[in-house]
């Protein structure tokens, strides 16, 4: 009789430089003996340059309940540069100024950070991996085929302000799937009147995941078992609360 592979989920905390594909190839290498080639997959990409939370799915029971932490509400923490755009709307690429003659207070800015909450349209990066016409949107953005994309809907449950030191805020974010942080800093710096590009990204959430429960990949064992997953059982339960906490309300 063959044994049974290992399922449940793994909440690592990915760090930046690396792809969420990368990541979770890595992870599959570290479960070859125990997952016995079962599938597994993640609950939304992070980018390269961004950190944090990445729920990966081990063994069909799993994966099966990957879509349903897609939906999920995410937060994350921004900071955000205003003194200039770049076209990838994060350090990928080239800063270009914004001459500013009279930096924003913090209240205009807390005003106008109000403007993004509740349900909204959101033009996604260019730099994104949006399929547009067959190819990834930011394969046409590299190859100057590509300024901007059609705004989308997505909500915004609340985004709070941390800190302000011109030129630079940092922004907590509690959003529903297909929200671009990206986005947030171009947009806002649009209706600022100043610059906007993110400096970091870190995914602190993803539904009742947070960095808590996270590991890095340097902090996992050689071989991943069944004892360092979260159960299906357990999962479910997370995924329960995380709704009743929300009002059932919609991610």
């Amino acid at each position: 009789m063959t044994p049974q592979s290992i399922a449940g989920f793994l909440v690592l905390d990915k760090s930046t430089g690396i792809s969420s594909m990368k990541a979770l190839a890595r992870v599959r290498v570290l479960a070859r003996d125990t997952a016995k080639g079962a599938k597994s997959g993640h609950a939304g990409t992070l980018d390269p340059l961004a950190s944090g939370v990445l729920v990966i799915g081990i063994g069909r029971p799993a994966t099966r309940l990957l879509s349903r932490i897609v939906g999920a509400s995410k937060r994350y923490r921004t900071e955000i540069d205003l003194s200039g755009f770049t076209p990838s709307d994060d350090l990928e690429s080239d800063v270009e100024p914004v001459s500013i003659e009279t930096p924003p207070t913090r209240d205009h800015i807390l005003s106008t950070l109000s403007r993004f909450e509740g349900d909204i349209m959101q033009s996604p990066p260019a730099f994104s991996a949006i399929k547009v016409d067959g190819k990834r949107a930011y394969q046409l953005a590299r190859e100057n085929k590509l300024d901007s994309l059609p705004a989308r809907p997505t909500r915004v449950h609340e985004l709070s302000l941390v800190d302000y030191s011109w030129p630079t805020i940092t922004v907590d974010i509690h959003c529903g799937k297909g929200f671009y942080v990206r986005s947030l800093a171009r947009e806002l710096g649009g209706a600022l009147g100043t610059g906007g590009y993110c400096l970091s990204i870190r995914r602190t959430a993803v539904g009742p995941f947070d960095l808590q429960q996270a590991r890095t990949l340097s902090a996992l064992p050689d071989s991943i078992e069944e004892s360092d997953l979260i159960g299906i059982e357990d999962a479910l339960s997370l995924l329960e609360c995380d709704i009743d906490v929300r009002g059932g309300e919609p991610a």
